[in-house]
């Protein structure tokens, strides 16, 4: 596989010293590795070529950011990367999925992954619940993104509900958009991750891609459309059934969320969780569960959720 780098990659960021990082990558992989001028050329066995790939991607990326990854986060990776290929099922399909940036490789990297790829394949509506970093909504946008690159839908609808966490947007500077647009700042990331940015600009300027606070959408009709909603584990019961009934013909939508870090007020159902019981077992719609063996994050991040989740289970015992 040949990567292209950005013109703009400080090669010694992304590769350290002496090209440390890639020399961990090939003796840990066991692949070849060539960098040369603006592209890196990585052989080997099939599946370790993709992992070096991917992790590749993910040194240049870092550098691009002014926040180098170090050896030391390299071997977390690979270390992460061997724990996830080992719980993978054998047959796991690690295609990646084609998006408009060629250099970055987009791929299901756990079973639970490919799961729930399967599952937004082949469902008009999918729900996807499970703790931070597993990827729920980074591959649904990555979904989103290469139905409208192979002109599956007309267009892609991102959706968050702007729920206060603990702090009040009311006191920031700013109109009503201003004050939301740190709500949807990860589904822009993710959108400028997997197009160059010009183009997502003009996407978004042209509406093409639309990333705008749930509220915005009541009462549209959205045809031809991917529609993502966010963090849906706060969203209302009224809000759920608002979100859902936008849905037009030739649409896809994909719901995720983490039941578990909920910021609605003390009382208030989650949408999320309502929708999941009332909804299970209708046809044509998926429901996929990920968990922290699908945490593709650094490695601390799965032992940061396993320590909150054995607290939580303590108390629930306890009360």
């Amino acid at each position: 596989m040949t990567l292209t780098l950005p013109d703009d990659t400080d090669r010694v960021l992304a590769f350290g010293a002496a090209e440390r990082n890639l020399k961990l990558i090939r003796e840990a992989l066991s692949v070849a590795i060539s960098a040369r001028d603006d592209a890196v050329r990585v052989s080997g066995e099939r599946d370790n070529v993709n992992l070096a790939a991917d992790l590749i991607t993910q040194l240049t990326q870092a550098a691009k950011r002014k926040r180098p990854m170090t050896p030391r986060d390299v071997i977390d990776r690979l270390h992460h990367m061997s724990e996830t290929q080992h719980k993978a099922s054998p047959d796991a399909s690690r295609e990646a999925i084609d998006i408009y940036t060629r250099s970055h490789r987009i791929a299901a990297k756990t079973a639970g992954q490919r799961r729930y790829l399967d599952a937004i394949q082949n469902h008009d509506m999918t729900f996807c619940t499970g703790p931070a970093g597993t990827g729920k909504t980074y591959l649904a946008v990555a979904v989103a993104v290469s139905m409208l690159k192979h002109g599956e839908v007309r267009r892609i609808v991102l959706a968050r509900p702007a729920v206060e966490a603990g702090e009040k947007i009311g006191f920031l500077p700013g109109d009503m958009l201003q004050k939301v647009n740190p709500y949807l700042r990860p589904l822009l990331d993710a959108v400028h991750d997997m197009m160059p940015f010009e183009q997502a600009q003009k996407f978004m300027h042209t509406d093409l891609i639309e990333v705008i606070p749930l509220a915005f959408m009541r009462g549209r009709t959205l045809n031809d459309a991917a529609i993502i909603l966010d963090e849906a584990q706060n969203t209302t019961k009224s809000q759920m059934l608002m979100f859902l009934t936008r849905m037009g013909m030739g649409s896809k939508v994909i719901v995720t969320g983490d039941t578990s870090q909920t910021d609605l007020e003390d009382g208030t159902d989650s949408g999320l969780i309502d929708a999941a019981r009332r909804l299970r077992g209708l046809p044509g719609i998926g429901f996929v569960t990920l968990d922290r063996h699908d945490i593709v994050r650094h490695s601390l991040v799965q032992r940061i959720v396993e320590a909150y989740g054995q607290e939580n289970a303590a108390q629930g015992r306890a009360d």
